[in-house]
């Protein structure tokens, strides 16, 4: 489908209205997504009235993208302790029925 036939979601980040082409069902996480860039944004200049907001855009993108690695790091050692453990019960349960 080209860009001029997708339907659009209108989302507002400091305050400013932006329309975006959206597939259809998506516009609720859009706009979830939008809110929480905007949140970012709102902290950013609230701390710094004179960046730009191409600036306060760039570090919220930045700030957001951390946050993304972080949990993912989070995850991907929360999952390796899970398969250390299962690997351990496995262990444990094969020698149980050895005996």
């Amino acid at each position: 489908m080209s860009d001029a036939k997708r339907p659009t979601t209108e989302i507002t980040l400091l305050g400013r209205g932006y329309v975006i082409a959206c597939d259809p069902g998506e516009e609720v996480k859009l706009e979830r997504a939008a809110r929480y860039l905007d949140r970012a944004m709102q902290g950013i200049h609230s701390q710094r009235k004179v960046l730009g907001n191409e600036r306060i855009a760039i570090m919220a993108a930045l700030n957001i993208a951390h946050e993304l690695l972080e949990a993912l790091d989070e995850r991907r050692a929360g999952e390796a302790d899970l398969n250390r453990m299962s690997e351990r019960l496995e262990k444990a349960l094969a020698t149980t029925q050895r005996n």
